[in-house]
């Protein structure tokens, strides 16, 4: 014997989110979507409004459900800030990189922030884990070769200051003393 369903648009405990409407493509409603889409990973709020555009759902559906969700802390820009910080940092990107895909998902200067002095990450190790994995240690290198990896270091979201203290002491021999 096959179990009930509960009607469309509504929740198990009954409670109608999305009032019921279905989007343009008729895969049900935006909070039920956005509910998918969070059950996979964190999204931003952005991501979330976007991602609900694209399948189909009008627009003030789309904010309606994720204002929703925000009230019931199933999503949260703060939450979804220090996941993508902590899986960035230990990716091996810098705090510059992560600051970049931070904004480019609509997240807040002040969310930011809170998110990378959430880190315990040394960064000046984790550029210098980058070089070892991209670079043999030990032999002797050029200014050529440093610029390479400065180069490197910088694409990958490390600062000045750190990809200068990295490739001109351990990772490159002694430092020549030219700035």
């Amino acid at each position: 014997m096959s179990k009930a369903r509960p009607p469309r648009g509504s929740d198990a405990t009954g409670g109608d989110h999305g009032a019921g409407t279905r989007g343009r493509t008729g895969t049900g409603t935006a909070y039920g979507k956005a509910l998918g889409l969070l059950a996979r990973r964190e999204h931003s709020r952005a991501e979330l409004k976007t991602k609900l555009a694209r399948g189909g759902h009008a627009a003030d559906e789309a904010e309606a459900a994720i204002a929703s969700l925000g009230s019931g802390a199933l999503q949260s820009d703060a939450r979804f800030a220090a996941a993508l910080a902590r899986s960035r940092a230990g990716q091996g990107y810098g705090p510059r990189r992560i600051v970049a895909e931070l904004k480019s998902h609509a997240v807040g200067e002040a969310l930011i922030r809170e998110a990378l002095a959430g880190l315990d990450v040394d960064w000046v190790a984790s550029a210098r884990r980058q070089l070892e994995r991209q670079y043999r240690p030990g032999r002797a290198v050029s200014p050529r070769e440093r610029a390479r990896q400065a180069a490197f270091l910088l694409r990958r979201g490390f600062d000045g200051p750190t990809v200068s203290t990295v490739t001109r002491t351990d990772f490159g021999g002694e430092d020549d003393g030219s700035d």
